[in-house]
């Protein structure tokens, strides 16, 4: 199946692929970082807002680990506002539900209260997206 430019892709998910795992093995600055690269790389593609979505996320979740409530309440209202963003633009197709859990991660992020307390960031830091070590046949890896 073909995607128009700017909808979240296969190709888009092999970028993500090792943010991801680090996602979810809980380093988060690490997840940041990697997945910084990949979107300063895709200006330009819309796609680029899921990326965005999860570095916030992270981010977040660096601070709420550090007992930074204004860093993680800064992070994840960013984060809220490019949710938004990848349904405006279309940005979101079935490769991103299907391997990111999409729906689940953007459902836990956008029920995060705008004034939230260090607890409202707990659902979110159990949260982990589908393995990215299962997803090599399904991404043109071997």
């Amino acid at each position: 199946m073909s995607y128009e430019y700017g909808q979240f892709s296969v190709s888009h998910l092999r970028k993500v692929k090792k943010g991801i795992y680090l996602y979810n093995v809980r380093k988060y600055w690490e997840c940041h970082e990697e997945l910084e690269d990949h979107w300063l790389e895709d200006r330009g593609d819309n796609a680029r807002y899921v990326y965005w979505v999860v570095i916030q996320a992270a981010t977040a979740l660096f601070h709420y680990e550090d007992g930074n409530l204004a860093g993680a309440t800064g992070m994840i209202n960013k984060a809220k506002d490019k949710v938004l963003s990848c349904e405006a633009k279309k940005v979101e197709t079935e490769i991103v539900y299907k391997f990111l859990a999409w729906k689940k991660f953007k459902s836990i992020i956008m029920r995060i209260p705008d004034k939230p307390s260090l607890e409202s960031f707990e659902e979110l830091h159990k949260f982990k997206f589908s393995n990215p070590e299962k997803w090599s046949k399904h991404i043109g890896e071997e």
